[in-house]
């Protein structure tokens, strides 16, 4: 009972946030963040492209799942938050810290870990109203698919230095999309807002 108290706490804080019933709006700090990340991952790049041409891969990016206009803003958080722990989880290994400059790859962890923390708020909303069965067409399981192609590929070449710079790629791909996510859910706060 004493570990469900600080949960219970903060879905009663929530309820009563700022937005009202949904209780969270994305940090003020998240385009900023949003945008060192981009940065930083550009200047990750230790291969060129070029070079790497034989090893590309399609990792079937669900496209759907960054249009956040189809999705309730409690979906929105989730698959936002989803998307940012995958890409956390798979640049914060010793593999990843052996193919990367370590200087720039903890500036973007800090940076993941601190968009992380801005959506905790909105993602324990988001968990106590959406269904939390995954099904085959669910957005979390989509990028969880995805997210293990991009491990399966990095294994299969060994996590070689061209692997790892595609799989960088992908992953600035990836995240610029979750631009249009965060807008997604701006609008939709400003919508109840105006309401």
């Amino acid at each position: 009972m004493a570990q469900l108290l600080p949960l219970l706490t903060a879905l009663v804080l929530c309820s009563y946030g700022p937005v009202g019933s949904l209780g969270c709006d994305l940090p003020h700090n998240s385009a900023p963040l949003s945008r060192t990340t981009l940065v930083l991952l550009d200047q990750m790049r230790r291969v060129s492209p070029v070079l790497c041409l034989k090893d590309r891969r399609d990792f079937q990016f669900p496209r759907e799942v960054v249009n956040g206009s189809q999705f309730q803003k409690n979906q929105t958080v989730s698959v936002l938050h989803e998307m940012l722990q995958q890409i956390f989880n798979l640049l914060h290994t010793a593999r990843s810290s052996a193919a990367w400059n370590n200087t720039l790859l903890e500036e973007l962890h800090t940076a993941l870990h601190q968009q992380l923390q801005g959506l905790e708020t909105c993602l324990v909303q988001a968990m106590g109203e959406e269904d939390s069965v995954l099904t085959a067409d669910s957005p979390t399981l989509m990028l969880k698919r995805y997210f293990q192609r991009i491990r399966l590929y990095l294994d299969e070449k060994k996590h070689s230095g061209c692997a790892w710079e595609l799989v960088r790629m992908e992953i600035r791909r990836a995240f610029s999309s979750t631009a249009d996510l965060q807008e997604s859910l701006r609008s939709k706060d400003g919508d109840l807002a105006s309401s």
